[in-house]
Order: C-alpha cells, then structure tokens, then sequence
C-alpha cells in the first residue's frame, strides 16, 4: 500500500488522535513502512477496532493528549518497553467553528487545549526518549489555516498557527550539540475526511473549485509526507512546514 518496506527501519513511533482519518492513515502507513512499533493514541480507541486487527505491530493506547500524568505513564512504558522513541506524529486535533462575535471563551479554550497545549504536553513528555539517543523526528500537523487564516476559525487559526511556531523553536533547540533531532510541520488543506465529506454538496464544490489540482487531498497523501518526514530519506530537513493542499495556498 503506502510506503516502502523500509522507510520506517524498525523504529519506534507514537501517532496521537489515531482512531480515525489521518490518523488511522498515518499509523497504518508507518506500520507497512516496517515500523517496529507504532502506538496509536486517541481518546477513543473504540472506532480503530476495525483496523488494529490487522497489523501485529501496532499498539492501541487510549490517550488524552491534555493529560500530563497519562502522558508520563506512556513514556514510561515504551522506555521500559523499547529505550528509545524514534518518530513522534502530534496528529491529535478538534475544532470548534464560530465566527468572532459568536465565539465563545469555551469553543477557544477547547481548541487551544487539544490543538496547542497538547502538541506542546506530547512532544514534551516524548523528548527524553529521544534524547537517549539525540536522534528522532518529530512530525506535527498543522493546517493551511494556519498559514493563511479562515473565516470563522480563529481558535483553529491559532492553534494552527501556533504549532508552527513551537515547531520552528524546537528546530533550532533541540538539534543544539550536535543532536540529530528534527521537528516540522505538515499543513493539509481539503482531505477527504469524514469531516469534508459532513459539509454540504453545495459547498464542497466551492472548496474544490478553489484548488488547483481539482480535487480534494487523500488522507494518503497526508500520512505519504509524514513518511517522508519521519524517515531518514528527510535528515537534512528540519523546522519546515511542508503544505499539501493540490495548490490551494501559493
């Protein structure tokens, strides 16, 4: 399917917000690029049975990415299981759309919760297994609302946007001493998700009449670029933020 048999190299790798959508894809692309462990983190597993039966490499961990304690049990878990983590996939997102004057303080404190704080709580819990052996990639996804802005998600657009930045900092931070540490960002733009396919047919046309290409993305094309990113085939990339959007943003 995705990925090349060796991509991946044995590694270990965590992918947070795995159940469904790119998630799922990212996790089942990392698995049949021949990771030795992939551990699938959402809050609710329930939706990945489905799929987790078919790969005997691939760990369901049901996670909140908000939950520091949770987050230091897991840590502690794949340093005893395996030393050392490999690839981190912060993938894990929500969004609560209203415009400016009907947002409430609730809608942005959810979204910045899961969207920022959690990418920030993840990567920080995951770092030490990392640093054990100053090697590993650290692949967080964004969003062209992140770069560019939409109406009516300001607390996405943040979040986005902030992810960006904190990436951009660990870049320089974390490769500091000679590590070999990298951190970048994936910004999609229309996936076919289950959540496009909730919008409207009406409206969706109007989406992909704006894209280039003409069409929407494939989650594949998604978890095609964190394959890349997490791979060595990527060891000189660093602080990056890699758009895949058929053109959508030029």
């Amino acid at each position: 399917m995705t990925g090349t048999s060796r991509d991946m190299h044995n590694n270990i790798c965590v992918v947070t917000g795995a159940a469904r959508g790119l998630g799922r894809c990212i996790s089942e692309t990392l698995a049949q690029a021949g990771a030795a462990r992939v551990y699938a983190c959402d809050i609710d597993m329930a939706p990945a049975d489905a799929w987790l039966s078919e790969y005997d490499n691939v760990t369901a961990v049901p996670l909140d990415v908000c939950d520091s304690e949770a987050l230091s049990r897991l840590s502690a878990r794949i340093l005893a299981e395996h030393g050392r983590l490999d690839v981190l996939v912060n993938n894990a997102g929500i969004t609560r759309d209203a415009l400016l004057d009907k947002m409430t303080e609730a809608d942005w404190d959810q979204v910045l919760n899961v969207n920022l704080k959690g990418v920030f709580l993840m990567t920080q819990a995951m770092l030490p297994l990392m640093k054990l052996n100053q090697s590993g990639s650290i692949v967080s996804i964004s969003s062209i609302v992140g770069t560019d802005g939409n109406i009516g998600q300001s607390n996405y657009g943040a979040s986005k946007g902030g992810v960006i930045s904190m990436t951009k900092g660990w870049a320089k931070e974390l490769a500091r001493g000679g590590a070999q540490i990298r951190a970048n960002c994936i910004a999609p733009g229309f996936i076919n998700t289950e959540m496009t396919q909730a919008v409207p047919e009406r409206v969706l046309e109007k989406m992909i009449a704006r894209i280039p290409l003409g069409h929407l993305g494939d989650p594949a094309d998604i978890a095609e670029g964190v394959l890349f990113l997490a791979s060595q085939r990527a060891r000189y990339i660093t602080g990056q933020v890699l758009k895949i959007d058929g053109g959508l943003v030029l």
